[in-house]
């Protein structure tokens, strides 16, 4: 007898074992034409799998939230499928699924071209029209390896070898095509459906290793309808439109060139608007009793080597060494410099909380491949801070924190903030006792903040877990930015205590916290954000006082004058262009306001304010249209 558990809690049960697929179709007919695979005790299994045991089985059909994973790994299988039929010889490696899409590796000595991928495409619907059944084989390790070796698949065969002697290798043959595959995957290439589209091509290394062979890598995306992969189509060119880097290049906020690759080199209209960030962010951490610190860019290795941070991060230090053969490092992080400053002098429990902040510079040696605009660089600044308590006050703290962090979120415009929980990575520092204590703590502090979170296992600090801050931006793209970490672990290491209410000396906990995490991607993140038509009190340039005539140049000059006194900051455009052509100008600057002026609000002391963006003009006296300015553009914490 086999009891099989629904997740409704109800049971059925059969008297032999029995197929997912047969599951389904006892469940209703309607289930099983729907059905792809099953969920049997957590684990996915394809709908062939077989129940002869009780267990607890979902069946997954393309509404469920693991179906679009799925649904991509066998895209890549239908594509690469494809791609042996359209090219002999071409050698498949590995095709995982990845956010969004998929992607496949291939080895071939001649390059595919985006021809290529129109061909492949057609094919791979040809594949699905011909339904192929997809079944999971077990062979024998030595079998396996001598199939694909004279196949000529010597990647698969290369990694066959890797796996243990008494290994059985999982096989899915799919028609007349098979590949190397844990699984599971959908019962036919007919249940993928043609909501799939290639997207491009790209350079890999077998094993991600520039010293092995070189592979192409196509990409592509799959979505469970016709009508999602038009959503993310259009998702994508919106992005195109917003991408921060050509925004940057037409409004004069920033450039990057090779001789400092991985820097940003901020023009004055971006370096306000940088400004305008750090102002904000320094007024709110004073006034949530932050204090303000400065570390040294250039520290010995020796501090790093206590700290742990040279055994984890050496690879992405950049150094320095002196006259004395001294070893230094700039800095890639400000914790250890935190920890100096705290350790001067006899802290008491009564100096606890203790919140030191720090705007620090940091540079990381990060791949030159990797990098990506603001987004991706090697020297940026982190709106980084370190919280000294009591065990008894992380969760105080963490609330403290949570709030002030979804407060800045709001101001900045980002309303949807996903929270996810990290716990420990396989490699990191400290005792599991001392980690069973970390994420307790910080798992009772964010339930105390009234946070849902969802697991994101493995991904935590090398020194403590960590909580995820994650933005949901205008189009629906997803950028982690703040983290909070609980760290019992550094204070250990490098000596830092504070006198409790009975004279002995007890370790602080270090709560590791950011909001932005580094300017420079936040402010890429805004500027994708908004379009580059950010509200007023973050506009580099918030008005432009422009002419219709040479004889309004006068009173344009007051007008500008008037602005800069209120506070706002305005540009003057008297040049003898036409005003249309001013106007359409300042709006591809994305300046959100211009006052126009001719003879005629001259005479009247008045200005036609519009809008970016708008048709229409609005005349208003000079003072009534100051007001209304610099009552717009004040920051949202004033």
């Amino acid at each position: 007898m086999v009891a099989l558990t629904l997740p409704d809690g109800s049971v059925r049960t059969f008297d032999k074992p029995v197929s997912g697929a047969e599951f389904a179709a006892s469940i209703g007919p309607g289930l099983a034409k729907a059905a792809i695979a099953l969920i049997v005790d957590g684990t996915q299994r394809d709908l062939s799998h077989v129940l002869d045991r009780d267990a607890t089985v979902a069946i997954m059909t393309r509404d469920h939230e693991d179906a679009l994973d799925l649904l991509r790994h066998d895209a890549a299988h239908i594509m690469a499928e494809a791609v042996q039929e359209l090219y002999p010889g071409t050698q498949v490696t590995f095709g995982p699924s990845i956010e969004d899409g998929f992607y496949y590796d291939f080895y071939r000595e001649q390059p595919f071209t985006p021809e290529d991928l129109e061909r492949i495409e057609a094919r791979m619907r040809e594949i699905v029209d011909r339904n192929e059944t997809i079944a999971r084989e077990v062979w024998d390790r030595d079998e396996a390896i001598r199939f694909f070796s004279e196949k000529g698949e010597r990647f698969k065969a290369e990694h066959i070898e890797t796996l243990p002697k008494d290994a059985d290798i999982s096989i899915y043959r799919q028609g007349a095509w098979l590949d190397l595959c844990m699984g599971p995957h959908l019962p036919s290439t007919g249940k993928l459906g043609k909501a799939f589209k290639l997207m491009k091509l790209a350079g890999a290394y077998w094993r991600g290793d520039a010293r092995n062979s070189q592979l192409q890598r196509i990409y592509g995306t799959a979505w469970r309808t016709e009508k999602e992969l038009a959503a993310h189509l259009t998702r994508l060119e919106e992005a195109e439109k917003r991408d921060h880097r050509r925004l940057g290049r037409e409004m004069d906020l920033f450039h990057i060139q090779e001789e400092a690759a991985g820097s940003i080199f901020w023009h004055r209209k971006g370096w306000t608007l940088y400004r305008a960030c750090q102002d904000y962010m320094r007024r709110r951490l004073e006034a949530a009793d932050y204090v303000e610190v400065k570390t040294p860019q250039l520290i010995d290795r020796a501090l790093w080597e206590k700290s742990g941070h040279w055994e984890k991060f050496r690879e992405n230090m950049f150094t320095a060494q002196d006259e004395n053969d001294k070893i230094l490092a700039l800095k890639p992080m400000n914790c250890p410099g935190h920890v100096q400053i705290f350790r001067q002098g006899i802290k008491s429990y009564r100096d606890l909380p203790l919140r030191m902040a720090e705007f620090g510079a940091c540079h990381r040696n990060e791949p030159s491949g990797a990098l990506h605009g603001l987004m991706r660089v090697r020297a940026f600044t982190q709106d980084d801070a370190h919280i000294f308590c009591t065990e008894d006050q992380i969760t105080s703290e963490t609330e403290a924190f949570c709030g002030l962090l979804l407060s800045i979120y709001r101001d900045f415009g980002f309303e949807d903030v996903r929270v996810k929980f990290s716990d420990r990575p396989a490699v990191r520092a400290g005792s599991d006792a001392v980690w069973d204590k970390a994420e307790a703590a910080l798992k009772e502090a964010t339930q105390a903040a009234g946070l849902d979170y969802t697991l994101n296992p493995g991904e935590g600090a090398f020194y403590g877990p960590k909580l995820e801050f994650v933005l949901r931006d205008t189009i629906g793209r997803e950028w982690q930015c703040g983290t909070l970490q609980v760290d019992f672990v550094l204070p250990e290491r490098l000596d830092a205590t504070y006198v409790g209410e009975d004279g002995v000396k007890h370790r602080p906990v270090m709560l590791h916290r950011a909001i932005l995490g580094s300017f420079e991607r936040f402010i890429g993140v805004l500027i994708e954000h908004y379009a580059g038509r950010f509200p007023l009190w973050l506009a580099p340039v918030q008005v432009v006082v422009t002419t219709i005539t040479s004889e309004a140049d006068g009173y344009a000059a007051e007008v500008h004058a008037a602005l800069g006194a209120a506070g706002l900051r305005a540009e003057l455009d008297v040049r003898p262009e036409k005003i249309n052509y001013k106007v359409r100008e300042h709006s591809l600057a994305k300046v959100p306001a211009m006052l126009i002026v001719g003879a005629r609000e001259a005479e009247s002391k008045s200005v036609a304010l519009r809008r970016l963006g708008g048709k229409d003009q609005e005349i208003l006296a000079l003072d009534e249209a100051i007001h209304t300015l610099t009552s717009e553009a004040a920051p949202p914490d004033a």
